[in-house]
């Protein structure tokens, strides 16, 4: 199975991966967006239960860590592309996390580092932990000081940084700035965020050093806001709004102009095809 349409989707737990896939999924039945589906997808039961809560207005469960699951979704470009094959995964975002923890990379996500053309880093900005480290306060300002003994934490940003080197490493790529794989970043729960700044804005200043190690590293990266539900859900109380309307109705992304847009398909389409409008050199 050639996976030369696939996105690798990249995100820890909590980030609303599997919302986003719901609702984009939604979206490309509804033949509302730049991407359609064009064809019978096949391995749907990953997002059936996480659709129907959402037609009954909860949030979707969170997906079981040890899951791993490919849905194939047939897909063309109403403004003139041609067909292609969309290979999105669903995943627990713990395994993203033990990556980085453990420094090791499971054969399967490997195959996929490697196989996959584009990747799609979602982050939950308001969850991050920048931190005091050596990467945001001076080592003179901690030369003459006598920390208390503490266990020390690398920050999240950090973290994130060594992810993509991890990957990097795993795909064996090139000097760097690298045009393949093509990369993503994708603000998840905007709504929640409470920014007026644009997504390129917002990632600056909230993890300057992954906005920086992003720039040095990748030729025109996208960076987008994305608000899959557009409000928050509650896993057991209904929202009658969202029941009355559908999800459908809901969702939208931010451009990097701060414009919005409900086509949540536009985000993937640019990514798949290589239209990136994100971090400025």
């Amino acid at each position: 199975m050639s996976e030369r349409d696939s996105i690798l989707i990249i995100g820890e737990s909590g980030v609303g991966k599997t919302h986003f896939g719901a609702q984009l999924l939604q979206r490309l039945m509804g033949d509302r967006g730049v991407l359609r589906m064009n064809g019978q997808a096949t391995n749907l039961e990953p997002f059936e239960e996480a659709l129907e809560s959402l037609n009954e207005g909860r949030a979707a469960a969170h997906t079981a860590t040890s899951a791993y699951v490919d849905s194939i979704w047939p897909i063309s470009n109403r403004e003139g592309g041609g067909d292609a094959r969309l290979i999105w995964p669903d995943y627990g975002g713990e395994q993203v996390r033990n990556i980085s923890a453990a420094r090791r990379v499971p054969i399967e996500w490997v195959e996929r580092i490697k196989a996959a053309p584009s990747w799609l880093l979602l982050l939950r900005l308001q969850q991050t932990r920048a931190g005091d480290d050596i990467f945001s306060r001076p080592l003179t300002e901690l030369k003459s000081k006598t920390a208390p003994e503490r266990e020390v934490q690398v920050s999240d940003q950090a973290r994130m940084v060594e992810l993509l080197q991890i990957m990097m490493f795993a795909r064996g790529v090139a000097d760097p700035p690298l045009a393949a794989p093509r990369l993503g970043v994708l603000l998840t729960c905007w709504d929640e965020l409470g920014s007026v700044e644009t997504p390129q804005a917002a990632l600056a200043e909230r993890m300057p050093m992954l906005d920086s190690f992003i720039r040095c590293n990748w030729i025109d990266p996208m960076v987008m806001g994305l608000s899959a539900l557009e409000r928050p859900l509650s896993p057991t109380d209904r929202d009658a709004d969202y029941v009355a309307r559908g999800p459908e109705e809901f969702g939208y992304v931010i451009d990097n102009d701060g414009s919005r847009n409900s086509d949540l398909t536009v985000a993937v389409e640019r990514l798949l095809h290589g239209k990136q409008t994100g971090l400025a050199a």
